[in-house]
């Protein structure tokens, strides 16, 4: 029985050309488990928002959404709202109360339910989700990982038919994100839950997965069992390839197109199908070239006689006077050129230590220098104006202004205010309405002009006209890229810019970030992403207990970590040394 049935679903949004979806049709049947893949902006959080009527967006629609046999609008929204469980992509934006228990308990109350149901729930949950060291805890004392379980334990209290969760593991560290995509698996095989499953982070979802949808311009291209899509996806040449788990990259640049049959989807089945090639079997009886691999964009190594732009040595930090040290003994530094990324689990303290850096978290101990200024005794205009530059973990936190444009506009303008220099003259569409009088002789034509240049660099063109918080995630992270490279930054710091960001902008993000680390802009990233940081960075960096506990270049400090480290790598150990990236291993095959 099908549960949801969309038929020929089309979707404008107001003051858009293009529809968001162009007649899209899909069924999920009860207890099924699928994840809806895609380039961000293809519609796949559009589609997810039509599975409930309190979410679905404003604009003009033809075509239905079915739910268990009925016209989804015609479901009352009581029901909906005990039946159709739904997680957004942040915790932040779900968790309402102030308490753990409190969040567990609060969708109970709003249904209604009586006392004693509302507790035996919650302790079911409780228990279920491990949650009782946490219980009592206030949520602002819990890590991004807990949050998301909270977030997902207090949906499920309300014994949904089907969950519905659209990227929740974008805010994780790998293992947290593992361990989260596993719960969803056990929640779906244990209880019969449908799970819909919207994500750019596929390695740990597809191979837990029933069924794959991939979408691109708000159409689907494919739906199917996985080993099927992506023998599809191989047919059609589609550029969708480079996101799916490394063992299906591997498996399908390498064997025939017409090859069929199971495509390996994890670690060990990748395992497998690399000791058969090793060996010789008919597995390795011919080769084709990898679609879409390149080299790594790796080579900008940091200029060591220079002066280093960040440097850090026995620094502690606490946001209490009494309490717990969040930063301990920490020694870094950053130097021109360099792409520096720092890894760890939620919670260690990478995002307090950029905080350290920009000077919004007074150190107590230690030595600090950025540019050779110390932050502590800076403020943030003196560090900005010296060529600092931020992109915050949540790009919202950036937006004042009611369009993207507008938000984009303001920044050139005040940069132009500080440092004409910045802003080169080119003949814009049109002017911008705004004057140029406090803006150093720099005329409205040429601001406007340095905002589309670097609104074609960052993907952001055709996200001008819209109000910042209406677009994708990834979207709004390419925004925040953009307001951050409109200043002309010296030294970037990026605390999880590749959050919501698809497989395609990710290589366009790291071309970026090479050609201005060639001209000595320096980069430090606080990043989740491993596999991002395996093929790009210079330097990766381990953040446990407050301090760096390991460093080194990618190769070498991924190649000797178990579970912190790339699937790649976990899947060619032993069998290619070295090896951190799926380019590696199918270029070491086919090298012979």
């Amino acid at each position: 029985m099908n549960l949801f049935e969309i038929r020929n679903l089309t979707f404008t949004y107001p003051e858009r050309n293009l529809p968001a979806l162009n007649d899209v049709s899909l069924s999920v049947a009860a207890g099924e488990f699928v994840v809806l893949c895609g380039k961000s902006g293809c519609g796949k959080s559009t589609l997810l928002r039509h599975l409930k009527t309190v979410l679905t967006p404003f604009g003009e629609r033809s075509g239905e959404v079915l739910y268990d046999g009925r016209t989804l609008g015609s479901v009352p929204q009581r029901e909906q709202a005990s039946r159709i469980g739904y997680v957004l992509q942040s915790a932040d934006n779900q968790i309402v109360t102030d308490k753990v228990w409190h969040e567990l308990a609060f969708g109970l109350e709003s249904l209604g339910e009586k006392t004693p149901v509302i507790r035996r729930r919650v302790a079911e949950m409780a228990s279920f989700f491990g949650i009782q060291e946490w219980y009592e805890k206030s949520v602002t004392e819990l890590s991004g990982g807990q949050k998301q379980i909270l977030a997902l334990a207090s949906v499920l209290a309300m014994q949904p038919d089907v969950l519905i969760l659209d990227e929740p593991t974008s805010q994780l560290d790998p293992i947290a994100a593992e361990d989260f995509i596993e719960t969803l698996k056990k929640i779906n095989d244990e209880i019969g839950t449908t799970i819909i499953l919207s994500e750019h982070r596929l390695e740990g979802a597809l191979p837990r997965a029933d069924r794959a949808v991939v979408m691109a311009d708000g159409q689907i291209v494919c739906a199917g069992g996985v080993s099927e899509v992506g023998l599809k996806l191989k047919e059609l040449n589609d550029p969708m390839l480079t996101a799916m788990p490394t063992p299906m990259r591997v498996y399908l640049a390498l064997e025939d197109q017409d090859k069929g049959g199971h495509v390996p989807q994890t670690v060990r089945d990748g395992r497998v199908y690399l000791e058969g090639k090793m060996s010789g079997g008919a597995d390795s009886q011919r080769f084709v070239r990898p679609c879409g691999a390149h080299p790594p964009l790796r080579g900008v190594a940091g200029m060591t006689t220079e002066e280093p732009l960040i440097e850090m040595k026995d620094v502690w930090f606490r946001y209490e006077r009494d309490g717990r040290d969040i930063v301990k003994d920490l020694a870094l530094s950053v130097y021109p050129g360099e792409l520096v990324c720092v890894c760890g689990g939620n919670g260690t303290g990478k995002t307090t230590m950029l905080g350290v850096i920009t000077g919004e978290n007074k150190y107590y101990r230690g030595r600090v220098r950025v540019f050779g200024l110390d932050p502590k005794k800076s403020d943030g205009r003196t560090l900005s104006d010296a060529g600092l530059a931020v992109l915050p973990q949540d790009p919202q936190t950036l937006f004042t202004r009611p369009t993207v444009f507008d938000n984009l506009i303001d920044v050139a303008y005040a940069c132009a205010k500080r440092r004409p220099d910045s802003i080169r003259g080119a003949a814009p569409e049109a002017a911008h309405p705004a004057t140029a009088k406090n803006a150093n002789h720099i005329t409205p034509e040429e601001v406007e002009a340095e905002v589309r240049r670097v609104c074609e660099l960052t993907d952001t063109a055709d996200l001008m006209g819209f109000h910042p918080y209406d677009v994708s995630g990834g979207e709004q992270q390419r925004t925040g890229l953009a307001m951050a490279l409109l200043t002309k930054p010296k030294l970037l710091l990026l605390d999880e810019p590749t959050k919501g960001m698809d497989s395609f902008f990710k290589e366009k993000f790291a071309a970026i970030l090479h050609r201005l680390r060639a001209d000595g802009l320096g980069v430090l990233m606080v990043s989740h992403d491993v596999e991002f940081c395996a093929r790009y960075a210079d330097r990766c960096a381990l953040f446990f207990g407050g301090d760096i506990v390991s460093e080194g270049a990618p190769r070498e400090f991924f190649s000797g970590n178990s579970f912190y480290t790339t699937a790649a790598n976990r899947m060619a150990r032993g069998l290619f040394p070295g090896a951190v990236t799926a380019d590696e291993i199918i270029e070491s095959i086919m090298q012979g």
